[in-house]
């Protein structure tokens, strides 16, 4: 078991990417607390994985609540007496044209995508750093590093958290933590199984591998980001994207 024993956190874990990598760091022997506001798919999660070492630990949780994620972490640092793996993968998207795009679409977006990375960070990393170690991974996109078409805030947000992976690797390399993002590509979840088939067909035609990929290609990165096989990486954004931005 590559992660035995590992207190993980993961957030937007009731669906898609954040499902995928709960179920996988469960099997591979983590103690996984997955995060959502989506109780009842928590709770579906929780079963999925109840033959695994430790199970899962659901954790109705909302990134932009403060008070809310203090509560979480505490508890958890009580419980399992630390975080060693924060996962920020908890992410919306509220797509318009510029011109088009409401406040209420902007604000949303970017207090989720963003601030929530920040709040979740905030809280798990003093715990890291008095113990000399752990790891922080970031759910990025393709299109935070080449942007696309009505997806202003979204994209905004993907080149922010890729900012802050750059940034906390600086500060706090020296105290034994890592910081690492992944920018998947076009991904079979819940946000893009609603697409129109000719949305589906040019992502396609654009991805050298010409498929989609699955939410399982991206968990297996975090895998081996969150693992001692990558002690010395620290502060890359890897893509898996089947070779998109070739």
């Amino acid at each position: 078991m590559r992660l035995k024993d590992k207190v993980t956190i993961i957030t937007g874990a009731a669906s898609g990417i954040g499902k995928e990598t709960a179920l996988l760091f469960a099997k591979e022997g983590a103690k996984v607390i997955a995060c959502d506001v989506n109780k009842e798919r928590l709770e579906s999660l929780e079963k999925e994985a109840a033959d695994s070492l430790h199970g899962i630990v659901p954790c109705k949780l909302d990134v932009t609540d403060r008070d809310d994620i203090s509560a979480c972490v505490e508890d958890i640092e009580k419980r399992f007496g630390g975080v060693d793996v924060l996962i920020n993968n908890a992410g919306i998207t509220a797509d318009a044209l510029l011109v088009k795009m409401t406040e209420d679409q902007w604000d949303r977006v970017i207090n989720v995508n963003l601030k929530g990375v920040f709040n979740m960070t905030q809280s798990v990393a003093p715990g890291m750093v008095e113990r000399g170690s752990g790891v922080v991974l970031i759910t990025s996109s393709v299109v935070g590093r080449y942007g696309n078409m009505g997806q202003t805030n979204y994209a905004a947000t993907k080149a922010g958290v890729i900012g802050m992976t750059y940034s906390w690797a600086k500060e706090f390399g020296k105290k034994g933590l890592r910081f690492n993002a992944v920018a998947p590509g076009f991904i079979q979840t819940p946000m893009t199984k609603d697409l129109p088939e000719k949305v589906i067909d040019r992502m396609i035609e654009k991805t050298p591998l010409r498929r989609m990929g699955s939410p399982g290609d991206v968990a297996k990165m975090f895998l081996f980001l969150a693992s001692d096989e990558a002690s010395y990486v620290t502060g890359q954004v890897i893509g898996v994207d089947g070779g998109l931005v070739v």
